[in-house]
Protein backbone atom coordinates (compact mmCIF):
# COMPACT_ATOMS: atom_id res chain seq x y z
CA UNK A 1 0.00 0.00 0.00
CA UNK A 2 1.11 3.66 -0.81
CA UNK A 3 0.47 6.19 1.74
CA UNK A 4 -0.25 9.60 0.51
CA UNK A 5 2.90 10.95 1.45
CA UNK A 6 4.74 8.56 -0.56
CA UNK A 7 2.29 9.50 -3.60
CA UNK A 8 2.89 13.34 -3.58
CA UNK A 9 6.67 12.62 -3.60
CA UNK A 10 6.66 10.98 -7.06
CA UNK A 11 7.06 12.47 -9.82
CA UNK A 12 4.61 12.15 -12.68
CA UNK A 13 6.44 9.31 -14.54
CA UNK A 14 6.24 7.63 -11.57
CA UNK A 15 2.73 8.19 -10.40
CA UNK A 16 1.85 7.43 -14.45
CA UNK A 17 3.61 4.04 -14.12
CA UNK A 18 1.61 3.32 -10.92
CA UNK A 19 -1.54 4.09 -12.34
CA UNK A 20 -0.81 2.39 -15.66
CA UNK A 21 -0.01 -0.70 -13.66
CA UNK A 22 -3.06 -0.01 -11.69
CA UNK A 23 -1.01 -0.55 -8.56
CA UNK A 24 -2.67 3.18 -7.55
CA UNK A 25 -5.90 4.68 -8.60
CA UNK A 26 -6.13 8.42 -10.10
CA UNK A 27 -8.64 9.03 -7.33
CA UNK A 28 -5.98 7.51 -4.77
CA UNK A 29 -3.67 10.26 -6.07
CA UNK A 30 -6.08 13.16 -6.33
CA UNK A 31 -6.90 12.63 -2.79
CA UNK A 32 -3.60 12.66 -1.54
CA UNK A 33 -2.88 15.97 -3.26
CA UNK A 34 -5.58 17.60 -2.37
CA UNK A 35 -5.18 16.38 1.53
CA UNK A 36 -1.29 17.69 1.15
CA UNK A 37 -2.79 21.29 -0.13
CA UNK A 38 -5.24 21.46 2.39
CA UNK A 39 -2.06 20.76 5.19
CA UNK A 40 -0.19 23.09 3.68
CA UNK A 41 -1.84 25.90 1.74
CA UNK A 42 -2.68 27.79 5.15
CA UNK A 43 1.04 28.50 5.21
CA UNK A 44 1.95 28.38 1.76
CA UNK A 45 0.01 30.71 0.23
CA UNK A 46 0.25 28.68 -3.28
CA UNK A 47 -3.43 29.18 -5.26
CA UNK A 48 -5.73 31.59 -5.86
CA UNK A 49 -8.76 29.69 -6.95
CA UNK A 50 -8.73 25.74 -5.55
CA UNK A 51 -11.10 23.36 -8.22
CA UNK A 52 -11.31 20.26 -5.57
CA UNK A 53 -14.56 19.22 -6.62
CA UNK A 54 -13.48 19.65 -10.58
CA UNK A 55 -10.36 17.44 -10.03
CA UNK A 56 -12.13 14.77 -7.99
CA UNK A 57 -14.52 14.13 -10.81
CA UNK A 58 -11.30 14.44 -13.14
CA UNK A 59 -10.12 11.72 -11.25
CA UNK A 60 -12.67 9.66 -11.07
CA UNK A 61 -13.39 10.00 -14.91
CA UNK A 62 -9.45 9.01 -15.20
CA UNK A 63 -10.43 6.14 -13.43
CA UNK A 64 -13.28 4.92 -14.72
CA UNK A 65 -10.86 5.16 -18.21
CA UNK A 66 -7.82 3.60 -17.56
CA UNK A 67 -9.99 0.70 -16.06
CA UNK A 68 -11.63 0.22 -19.60
CA UNK A 69 -8.15 0.28 -21.08
CA UNK A 70 -8.39 3.74 -22.25
CA UNK A 71 -5.16 4.56 -21.60
CA UNK A 72 -4.33 7.82 -22.49
CA UNK A 73 -0.43 8.09 -21.65
CA UNK A 74 1.96 9.24 -18.80
CA UNK A 75 -0.24 12.17 -18.30
CA UNK A 76 -3.51 10.34 -17.65
CA UNK A 77 -4.64 10.83 -14.06
CA UNK A 78 -2.02 13.44 -13.47
CA UNK A 79 -3.01 16.78 -11.15
CA UNK A 80 -1.36 19.79 -12.70
CA UNK A 81 -1.03 23.24 -10.94
CA UNK A 82 -2.08 25.85 -13.55
CA UNK A 83 -0.65 29.60 -13.12
CA UNK A 84 -3.56 31.55 -13.06
CA UNK A 85 -2.95 33.70 -16.39
CA UNK A 86 -4.22 30.74 -17.85
CA UNK A 87 -7.76 30.39 -19.23
CA UNK A 88 -9.76 27.66 -17.27
CA UNK A 89 -13.38 27.28 -18.57
CA UNK A 90 -15.82 28.18 -15.72
CA UNK A 91 -12.74 28.92 -13.07
CA UNK A 92 -11.96 32.35 -12.89
CA UNK A 93 -8.56 33.02 -14.20
CA UNK A 94 -7.50 36.73 -12.20
CA UNK A 95 -4.12 37.02 -13.87
CA UNK A 96 -3.02 38.51 -10.55
CA UNK A 97 -5.06 41.81 -10.73
CA UNK A 98 -7.69 43.00 -8.74
CA UNK A 99 -9.12 43.95 -11.66
CA UNK A 100 -9.93 40.70 -13.25
CA UNK A 101 -10.70 38.97 -10.19
CA UNK A 102 -14.32 37.96 -11.14
CA UNK A 103 -13.25 36.70 -14.59
CA UNK A 104 -14.24 33.57 -15.41
CA UNK A 105 -13.51 32.12 -18.88
CA UNK A 106 -15.91 30.19 -21.26
CA UNK A 107 -12.56 28.33 -22.89
CA UNK A 108 -9.94 27.06 -21.38
CA UNK A 109 -6.78 28.07 -22.80
CA UNK A 110 -4.71 25.40 -25.81
CA UNK A 111 -2.10 24.67 -22.57
CA UNK A 112 -5.28 23.82 -20.21
CA UNK A 113 -7.21 22.06 -23.24
CA UNK A 114 -4.28 20.01 -24.33
CA UNK A 115 -3.84 18.82 -21.24
CA UNK A 116 -7.25 17.66 -20.78
CA UNK A 117 -6.87 15.92 -23.73
CA UNK A 118 -4.15 13.55 -22.11
CA UNK A 119 -6.02 13.10 -19.08
CA UNK A 120 -4.63 15.51 -17.02
CA UNK A 121 -6.80 17.46 -15.41
CA UNK A 122 -6.41 21.09 -12.87
CA UNK A 123 -5.91 20.60 -9.32
CA UNK A 124 -5.98 24.67 -8.64
CA UNK A 125 -5.01 28.09 -10.45
CA UNK A 126 -1.71 28.80 -8.93
CA UNK A 127 -0.29 32.86 -7.52
CA UNK A 128 1.28 34.82 -10.39
CA UNK A 129 2.49 38.38 -10.26
CA UNK A 130 0.19 40.72 -11.85
CA UNK A 131 0.34 40.28 -15.29
CA UNK A 132 3.25 38.46 -14.79
CA UNK A 133 5.58 41.18 -14.82
CA UNK A 134 7.88 41.03 -11.83
CA UNK A 135 10.76 37.70 -11.17
CA UNK A 136 10.02 38.41 -7.41
CA UNK A 137 6.77 36.80 -6.78
CA UNK A 138 5.40 39.66 -4.95
CA UNK A 139 1.59 40.33 -5.42
CA UNK A 140 -0.35 43.51 -3.69
CA UNK A 141 -3.33 41.59 -4.05
CA UNK A 142 -3.12 37.61 -3.30
CA UNK A 143 -0.14 37.59 -1.35
CA UNK A 144 3.16 36.41 -2.28
CA UNK A 145 3.38 32.45 -1.75
CA UNK A 146 5.73 31.13 0.04
CA UNK A 147 8.73 29.09 -0.76
CA UNK A 148 8.92 25.66 0.99
CA UNK A 149 12.90 26.09 1.00
CA UNK A 150 12.77 29.55 3.52
CA UNK A 151 9.18 30.90 4.34
CA UNK A 152 11.26 33.93 4.87
CA UNK A 153 12.51 33.60 1.24
CA UNK A 154 10.85 35.10 -2.74
CA UNK A 155 9.88 31.76 -4.41
CA UNK A 156 10.70 33.61 -7.53
CA UNK A 157 8.51 35.10 -10.20
CA UNK A 158 5.92 35.65 -12.10
CA UNK A 159 5.26 31.63 -11.65
CA UNK A 160 5.56 31.83 -8.11
CA UNK A 161 2.30 29.61 -6.74
CA UNK A 162 3.72 26.99 -9.63
CA UNK A 163 7.17 27.13 -8.39
CA UNK A 164 6.16 26.70 -4.38
CA UNK A 165 3.09 24.30 -5.11
CA UNK A 166 5.31 21.77 -6.86
CA UNK A 167 8.28 22.08 -5.01
CA UNK A 168 5.86 21.70 -1.82
CA UNK A 169 4.12 18.81 -3.21
CA UNK A 170 0.67 19.92 -3.56
CA UNK A 171 0.50 19.03 -7.65
CA UNK A 172 3.88 17.19 -8.83
CA UNK A 173 3.83 19.34 -12.64
CA UNK A 174 2.51 22.46 -13.36
CA UNK A 175 1.92 24.98 -15.80
CA UNK A 176 3.89 28.46 -15.57
CA UNK A 177 5.05 31.06 -18.53
CA UNK A 178 8.55 32.53 -19.44
CA UNK A 179 8.67 36.18 -20.93
CA UNK A 180 12.07 37.00 -18.96
CA UNK A 181 12.55 33.81 -16.48
CA UNK A 182 9.43 33.45 -15.14
CA UNK A 183 9.37 29.65 -15.60
CA UNK A 184 13.15 29.20 -14.70
CA UNK A 185 13.80 32.01 -12.11
CA UNK A 186 11.01 30.13 -9.22
CA UNK A 187 12.24 26.78 -10.90
CA UNK A 188 15.72 27.98 -10.02
CA UNK A 189 15.05 29.58 -6.20
CA UNK A 190 12.29 26.71 -5.64
CA UNK A 191 14.23 23.79 -6.28
CA UNK A 192 12.57 22.57 -10.11
CA UNK A 193 13.38 20.88 -13.14
CA UNK A 194 11.86 22.96 -15.87
CA UNK A 195 12.01 24.02 -19.82
CA UNK A 196 11.52 27.56 -21.00
CA UNK A 197 10.40 25.74 -24.93
CA UNK A 198 11.70 27.39 -27.92
CA UNK A 199 9.86 30.63 -28.75
CA UNK A 200 6.48 29.17 -30.86
CA UNK A 201 6.61 25.67 -30.11
CA UNK A 202 3.97 25.82 -27.39
CA UNK A 203 0.64 27.64 -27.69
CA UNK A 204 0.02 30.55 -26.07
CA UNK A 205 -3.51 30.96 -26.63
CA UNK A 206 -5.64 31.58 -24.12
CA UNK A 207 -2.90 32.94 -21.47
CA UNK A 208 -2.85 36.77 -20.41
CA UNK A 209 -0.20 38.23 -22.81
CA UNK A 210 3.08 40.48 -21.17
CA UNK A 211 5.17 40.84 -24.02
CA UNK A 212 4.19 38.73 -27.67
CA UNK A 213 8.07 38.68 -28.33
CA UNK A 214 8.85 36.67 -25.97
CA UNK A 215 6.03 35.10 -24.04
CA UNK A 216 6.49 31.11 -24.04
CA UNK A 217 4.35 28.70 -22.35
CA UNK A 218 6.05 25.55 -20.63
CA UNK A 219 5.97 22.92 -17.79
CA UNK A 220 7.90 23.69 -13.98
CA UNK A 221 8.39 19.73 -12.70
CA UNK A 222 10.81 17.60 -10.62
CA UNK A 223 12.89 15.97 -13.14
CA UNK A 224 13.56 16.40 -16.92
CA UNK A 225 11.85 13.53 -17.60
CA UNK A 226 8.92 15.01 -16.08
CA UNK A 227 9.08 18.09 -18.46
CA UNK A 228 9.68 16.12 -21.22
CA UNK A 229 6.66 13.80 -21.20
CA UNK A 230 4.31 17.14 -20.49
CA UNK A 231 6.35 18.54 -23.64
CA UNK A 232 5.21 16.12 -25.46
CA UNK A 233 1.71 17.22 -24.84
CA UNK A 234 2.21 21.11 -24.68
CA UNK A 235 3.90 21.20 -28.21
CA UNK A 236 2.84 21.64 -31.09
CA UNK A 237 1.49 24.38 -34.01
CA UNK A 238 -2.01 26.07 -32.62
CA UNK A 239 -3.26 28.26 -35.52
CA UNK A 240 -4.90 30.81 -32.93
CA UNK A 241 -1.49 31.82 -31.86
CA UNK A 242 -0.20 34.41 -34.05
CA UNK A 243 3.52 33.57 -32.69
CA UNK A 244 2.80 29.56 -32.92
CA UNK A 245 5.76 27.78 -35.35
CA UNK A 246 5.18 25.28 -37.44
CA UNK A 247 7.79 22.24 -36.50
CA UNK A 248 8.30 18.89 -37.08
CA UNK A 249 6.32 16.07 -34.75
CA UNK A 250 9.26 15.45 -31.65
CA UNK A 251 9.22 12.42 -28.74
CA UNK A 252 11.25 14.63 -26.30
CA UNK A 253 10.66 11.21 -23.60
CA UNK A 254 12.57 9.70 -27.06
CA UNK A 255 16.87 9.62 -26.81
CA UNK A 256 16.19 11.47 -23.22
CA UNK A 257 18.62 8.38 -22.01
CA UNK A 258 21.59 9.10 -24.95
CA UNK A 259 23.40 10.59 -22.80
CA UNK A 260 26.10 13.41 -23.19
CA UNK A 261 28.99 11.84 -24.50
CA UNK A 262 30.98 13.63 -27.01
CA UNK A 263 28.19 16.76 -26.76
CA UNK A 264 30.13 20.18 -26.95
CA UNK A 265 28.91 22.08 -24.13
CA UNK A 266 29.94 26.42 -24.39
CA UNK A 267 29.87 28.82 -21.12
CA UNK A 268 30.24 32.16 -21.80
CA UNK A 269 32.98 33.84 -20.43
CA UNK A 270 31.73 37.84 -20.29
CA UNK A 271 28.69 39.20 -18.49
CA UNK A 272 27.78 35.90 -16.19
CA UNK A 273 30.27 36.19 -13.98
CA UNK A 274 30.53 39.70 -13.52
CA UNK A 275 27.23 38.93 -10.95
CA UNK A 276 27.31 35.92 -9.46
CA UNK A 277 27.13 34.65 -5.53
CA UNK A 278 30.21 32.20 -4.63
CA UNK A 279 28.57 29.70 -3.70
CA UNK A 280 26.11 29.32 -7.26
CA UNK A 281 29.28 29.65 -9.04
CA UNK A 282 31.22 26.68 -7.09
CA UNK A 283 27.85 24.88 -7.78
CA UNK A 284 27.67 25.66 -11.74
CA UNK A 285 31.41 24.37 -12.25
CA UNK A 286 31.21 21.24 -10.39
CA UNK A 287 27.90 20.15 -12.36
CA UNK A 288 30.53 21.22 -15.54
CA UNK A 289 32.53 18.47 -14.08
CA UNK A 290 30.26 15.96 -13.41
CA UNK A 291 28.80 16.35 -17.31
CA UNK A 292 32.58 16.18 -18.25
CA UNK A 293 32.60 12.91 -16.48
CA UNK A 294 30.10 11.44 -18.33
CA UNK A 295 31.81 12.46 -21.48
CA UNK A 296 30.99 16.02 -22.51
CA UNK A 297 33.05 18.29 -23.63
CA UNK A 298 33.05 21.11 -21.57
CA UNK A 299 34.51 24.93 -22.98
CA UNK A 300 34.64 28.19 -22.70
CA UNK A 301 32.96 30.08 -25.59
CA UNK A 302 33.37 34.50 -25.91
CA UNK A 303 29.63 36.01 -26.03
CA UNK A 304 30.65 39.58 -25.68
CA UNK A 305 26.71 40.84 -27.03
CA UNK A 306 25.50 39.01 -23.45
CA UNK A 307 26.25 42.71 -22.18
CA UNK A 308 22.99 43.72 -25.16
CA UNK A 309 20.45 41.60 -22.73
CA UNK A 310 19.56 44.13 -20.24
CA UNK A 311 18.60 46.77 -22.80
CA UNK A 312 16.79 44.27 -24.88
CA UNK A 313 14.55 42.95 -22.97
CA UNK A 314 13.92 46.17 -20.58
CA UNK A 315 13.20 47.88 -23.87
CA UNK A 316 10.70 45.91 -25.99
CA UNK A 317 9.25 43.65 -22.67
CA UNK A 318 8.32 47.14 -21.10
CA UNK A 319 6.75 49.06 -24.39
CA UNK A 320 4.63 46.12 -25.59
CA UNK A 321 3.16 45.89 -22.18
CA UNK A 322 2.33 49.17 -22.33
CA UNK A 323 0.50 48.66 -25.37
CA UNK A 324 -1.05 46.17 -24.29
CA UNK A 325 -2.17 47.35 -20.54
CA UNK A 326 -1.71 51.43 -21.04
CA UNK A 327 -4.95 52.21 -20.85
CA UNK A 328 -6.02 50.06 -17.90
CA UNK A 329 -3.53 51.73 -16.39
CA UNK A 330 -4.91 55.29 -17.38
CA UNK A 331 -8.29 54.59 -16.38
CA UNK A 332 -7.69 51.98 -13.82
CA UNK A 333 -4.20 52.14 -12.58
CA UNK A 334 -5.58 52.57 -8.72
CA UNK A 335 -6.53 49.11 -8.79
CA UNK A 336 -2.96 47.92 -9.81
CA UNK A 337 -0.30 46.67 -7.54
CA UNK A 338 2.10 49.90 -7.93
CA UNK A 339 4.96 47.79 -9.14
CA UNK A 340 3.29 46.91 -11.94
CA UNK A 341 1.44 49.72 -12.53
CA UNK A 342 5.38 51.68 -12.03
CA UNK A 343 6.67 49.14 -15.24
CA UNK A 344 3.25 49.51 -17.24
CA UNK A 345 4.13 53.55 -17.47
CA UNK A 346 7.13 53.11 -18.01
CA UNK A 347 6.69 52.02 -21.64
CA UNK A 348 5.09 55.17 -22.24
CA UNK A 349 8.39 57.25 -21.59
CA UNK A 350 10.33 54.63 -24.22
CA UNK A 351 10.57 56.37 -27.95
CA UNK A 352 9.42 54.52 -30.92
CA UNK A 353 13.12 54.44 -32.54
CA UNK A 354 14.11 52.83 -29.21
CA UNK A 355 11.76 50.07 -29.84
CA UNK A 356 13.07 49.62 -33.17
CA UNK A 357 16.29 49.58 -32.29
CA UNK A 358 16.29 47.13 -29.49
CA UNK A 359 13.72 44.99 -32.21
CA UNK A 360 17.15 45.25 -34.65
CA UNK A 361 19.81 44.53 -31.87
CA UNK A 362 17.92 41.17 -31.12
CA UNK A 363 17.98 40.02 -34.55
CA UNK A 364 21.60 40.84 -34.11
CA UNK A 365 21.95 39.15 -30.83
CA UNK A 366 20.05 36.26 -31.72
CA UNK A 367 22.15 35.64 -35.07
CA UNK A 368 25.15 35.48 -32.63
CA UNK A 369 23.94 33.37 -30.43
CA UNK A 370 22.79 30.83 -33.48
CA UNK A 371 26.25 31.12 -34.58
CA UNK A 372 27.88 30.37 -31.27
CA UNK A 373 26.36 26.85 -32.06
CA UNK A 374 28.34 26.25 -34.72
CA UNK A 375 31.07 25.44 -32.55
CA UNK A 376 29.08 23.94 -29.55
CA UNK A 377 26.06 21.70 -28.75
CA UNK A 378 25.06 23.30 -25.72
CA UNK A 379 25.26 26.79 -24.05
CA UNK A 380 25.49 26.60 -19.96
CA UNK A 381 25.37 29.06 -17.70
CA UNK A 382 24.02 29.42 -13.98
CA UNK A 383 20.03 29.99 -13.82
CA UNK A 384 19.88 32.56 -11.09
CA UNK A 385 23.05 34.86 -9.78
CA UNK A 386 21.85 34.17 -6.52
CA UNK A 387 19.84 31.79 -4.35
CA UNK A 388 16.29 32.72 -2.95
CA UNK A 389 16.80 36.21 -1.26
CA UNK A 390 14.96 37.52 1.78
CA UNK A 391 11.24 38.22 0.64
CA UNK A 392 11.48 41.63 1.17
CA UNK A 393 14.53 42.53 -0.20
CA UNK A 394 15.21 44.87 -2.86
CA UNK A 395 19.16 45.23 -3.44
CA UNK A 396 21.87 42.75 -1.93
CA UNK A 397 25.63 42.14 -2.22
CA UNK A 398 25.67 39.69 -4.63
CA UNK A 399 29.62 38.08 -5.19
CA UNK A 400 30.54 41.44 -3.32
CA UNK A 401 28.22 43.73 -6.30
CA UNK A 402 25.48 45.95 -5.00
CA UNK A 403 22.66 44.81 -7.21
CA UNK A 404 19.09 45.18 -7.69
CA UNK A 405 17.63 42.15 -6.94
CA UNK A 406 15.22 42.00 -9.73
CA UNK A 407 18.59 42.25 -12.23
CA UNK A 408 20.16 39.38 -10.24
CA UNK A 409 17.37 37.02 -10.73
CA UNK A 410 16.72 38.36 -14.26
CA UNK A 411 20.24 38.80 -16.10
CA UNK A 412 21.26 34.93 -17.03
CA UNK A 413 17.79 33.93 -17.94
CA UNK A 414 16.54 37.07 -20.23
CA UNK A 415 19.48 35.34 -22.65
CA UNK A 416 17.26 32.70 -23.65
CA UNK A 417 14.02 34.77 -24.45
CA UNK A 418 16.23 37.28 -26.21
CA UNK A 419 17.84 34.78 -28.65
CA UNK A 420 13.94 32.78 -28.41
CA UNK A 421 15.82 29.85 -27.55
CA UNK A 422 14.88 26.80 -25.46
CA UNK A 423 16.50 26.56 -21.94
CA UNK A 424 16.32 24.07 -19.28
CA UNK A 425 16.81 24.69 -15.50
CA UNK A 426 17.98 22.25 -12.76
CA UNK A 427 19.20 22.14 -9.29
CA UNK A 428 22.67 21.80 -8.88
CA UNK A 429 22.91 21.71 -4.72
CA UNK A 430 22.28 23.58 -1.74
CA UNK A 431 23.53 26.84 -0.74
CA UNK A 432 25.17 26.52 3.43
CA UNK A 433 21.70 27.87 4.33
CA UNK A 434 19.86 24.97 2.55
CA UNK A 435 18.62 26.81 -0.51
CA UNK A 436 18.23 25.42 -3.79
CA UNK A 437 21.22 26.18 -6.34
CA UNK A 438 20.55 25.46 -9.83
CA UNK A 439 21.68 26.12 -13.81
CA UNK A 440 20.15 26.70 -17.17
CA UNK A 441 21.18 24.29 -20.68
CA UNK A 442 20.16 26.16 -23.60
CA UNK A 443 20.01 24.68 -27.03
CA UNK A 444 19.51 25.34 -30.94
CA UNK A 445 16.21 26.86 -31.57
CA UNK A 446 13.62 23.65 -31.82
CA UNK A 447 16.43 21.42 -30.23
CA UNK A 448 14.65 21.40 -27.13
CA UNK A 449 15.11 17.70 -26.15
CA UNK A 450 18.79 18.07 -26.82
CA UNK A 451 19.02 20.46 -23.67
CA UNK A 452 16.25 17.88 -21.83
CA UNK A 453 18.68 14.82 -22.34
CA UNK A 454 21.52 16.68 -21.14
CA UNK A 455 19.69 17.87 -17.92
CA UNK A 456 18.30 13.91 -17.67
CA UNK A 457 21.45 12.79 -17.85
CA UNK A 458 22.94 15.43 -14.92
CA UNK A 459 20.28 14.07 -13.24
CA UNK A 460 20.95 9.95 -13.66
CA UNK A 461 24.32 10.68 -11.57
CA UNK A 462 23.03 13.10 -8.93
CA UNK A 463 19.85 13.33 -6.29
CA UNK A 464 19.81 17.05 -6.03
CA UNK A 465 16.25 17.25 -8.02
CA UNK A 466 15.38 14.18 -5.70
CA UNK A 467 15.60 16.65 -2.59
CA UNK A 468 12.20 17.44 -1.10
CA UNK A 469 11.80 20.22 1.12
CA UNK A 470 11.04 19.82 5.20
CA UNK A 471 7.42 21.31 5.08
Amino acid sequence: MTSSQDLTSLTVAELGDRMKTKQVSPVEVAEAFIARADALEPTLGVFVTRSTEQALAAAKQAEAEIAAGDYKGPMHGIPVGVKDIYDTAGVRTTSGSAVYADYVPDRDSAAVARLREAGAYSIGKTGTVEFAFDPTGRNAHYGMPKNPWGLDRMPGGSSAGSGAGTAAGLFPISLGTDTGGSIRIPSALCGLTAIKPTFGLTSRFGVTPLSWSFDTVGPMARSAEDAAIALNVLAGYDPEDPGSAHSEKVDYTHGLSDGVRGLRIGVPKEYVWDVIDPEMQAAFWKAMSDLEELGAVVEEISLPELAWVPAIAAAMTTVEAATIYGDLARTRGDELDPSVLRRVQSGFFISGETYVQAARARVLFTRRMNAAFGSVDLIATPTVAMPAPPHDAERMLVGGVDTAVREALLRDTRIFNVSRLPAVAMPTGFSSDGLPLSMQIAAPAFHDALALRAAHAYQQVTDWHRARAAI
